[in-house]
């Protein structure tokens, strides 16, 4: 991978057969980031017996699907806390390119809480994403994690029905047997995503579905169905 913050999307920025972040039972990584609003705040500084934390940004159209389902959650929950870890852009274009500095990835962040109303707080990582990586590097990733900073959750990809059913069995104590199945992004949402963007981002996004159907849609929900476990990289436990 050439560079963090890419201009033109391409399947090979991403590492789809190893999960490279924090699994369940293993210690989440923390930092000290700046929120959306401009605060210097750590990551699992955070109020409530369990943090949500979603991987996004704004040209990513499965983040976009997903935020219908994952803002509500606190309000469901009031014993947990939410959040959005934003990351670089995963489709950029002329009109939204990939960041240049810091300072395009917070305005991008803004720009998520001010233009499209998210609610949540969002942790802005810093230019060369430092905590993304450190949380696996994928675009859509989501993570349940307890007040030690333990992940009771994790999924490479958000399914906000699996999180959502996971969350519920967390907080009855009950344990989690749900499969976070690999969902695409709602057309219509992914189109207007996309457009957004700008000239580039549709055609890059195009270019490489075949392959993201088949690494994800197919093989990983195979995999998932099959109990059969990605390889992980070590990290320490709980």
């Amino acid at each position: 991978m050439p560079s963090y913050n890419y201009d033109e999307f391409s399947p090979d920025d991403y590492d789809f057969d190893t999960v490279e972040g924090p699994v369940v039972g293993q210690k989440a990584p923390d930092f000290e980031l700046t929120t959306s609003d401009g605060r210097t705040k750590r990551l699992l500084d955070f109020e409530g017996d369990f943090l949500v934390l979603e991987i996004g940004s704004i040209t990513c159209p499965l983040f976009q699907s997903r935020r219908g389902i994952m803002q509500p959650l606190q309000q469901e929950f009031p014993q947990i806390s939410s959040a959005v870890l934003y990351v670089r852009e995963a489709h950029p274009g002329v009109d939204i390119p990939g960041h240049q500095n810091f300072d395009d990835k917070l305005a991008c962040a803004t720009r998520l809480k001010s233009e499209d109303g998210e609610t949540r707080t969002v942790f802005v990582d810093d230019f060369e994403g430092a905590a993304h990586l450190g949380y696996g590097s994928m675009p859509n990733a989501v993570f349940i994690i307890d007040r030690k900073g333990c992940v009771r959750f994790q999924a490479e990809w958000n399914n906000p029905s699996a999180t959502r059913k996971a969350l519920a069995a967390l907080i009855a104590g009950k344990p989690v047997r749900v499969k976070s199945y690999f969902r695409p992004a709602l057309p219509p949402i992914a189109l207007k995503t996309l457009g957004r963007a700008g000239r580039g981002s549709a055609g890059d996004f195009f270019r490489g579905l075949p392959f993201l159907i088949w690494t994800n849609l197919i093989k990983r929900n195979l995999r998932l169905l099959f109990n059969q476990q990605q390889g992980a990289r070590k990290s320490p436990g709980c």
